[in-house]
């Protein structure tokens, strides 16, 4: 069997994005699968305060959202190669209205509403490219894997003793989420085990 390929890339840097997709397309001519899984969360191990990214913004709204979805654009060539083949976003039930007139947050700035913010647009924008892609060649899902699962993230911030979903939780959603959408309306709701999903009505 064959060893896998490891690229590396700092998701705060939109041109090391697109070199990270331009080593994918060096290494394969075919993606299955692109899950979408990177990110920072609202307050520790990373700062509290507004932070910039190389580019110039938001770090949050810059690596959980615009990375991911430039990625995505980047690569989808080869998912259209392997077709038919999948966009899986890692999402969240933490989600914060997008402020179009602040959407930088310049102005009262939280990490929670940067976090939420940046992950309500990655399932938007997973909605959007759902509707121009054809179903047969690619589908695009978003999934919110659990609830203070122990990462980093979460332990650093949160400080819980006991995590309430374990890891496998996240994994079990990432591998269930062919029909899975994830939908900010709390109506049509339901559960898979202990993963919560939410589907468009």
């Amino acid at each position: 069997m064959d060893r896998p390929s490891t690229a590396l890339a700092d998701l705060a840097d939109l041109g090391q994005v697109r070199n990270l997709a331009a080593e994918v397309r060096r290494l394969t001519d075919r993606l299955d699968v692109f899950v979408s899984n990177a990110g920072i969360g609202s307050g520790l191990p990373d700062k509290r305060t507004r932070q910039i990214s190389h580019d110039g913004f938001e770090l949050r709204f810059a690596v959980n959202y615009l990375a991911g979805f430039l990625l995505t654009l980047e690569l989808l060539p080869l998912l259209k190669a392997a077709g038919p083949a999948r966009i899986v976003n890692v999402a969240s039930l933490g989600q914060h209205p997008l402020d179009f007139d602040d959407l930088m947050i310049e102005h009262g700035y939280s990490g929670t509403r940067a976090y939420g913010q940046s992950k309500l647009a990655q399932i938007m924008s997973g909605f959007e490219l759902a509707q121009r892609l054809p179903a047969e060649e690619v589908t695009v899902n978003s999934l919110h894997p659990s609830t203070y699962m122990p990462t980093k993230m979460v332990l650093a911030e949160i400080r819980l003793t006991t995590p309430r979903r374990e890891l496998n939780c996240g994994c079990a959603a990432s591998n269930w989420s062919d029909g899975l959408i994830l939908w900010p309306d709390p109506l049509g709701s339901g559960y898979l085990g202990n993963v919560e999903f939410r589907t468009a009505q």
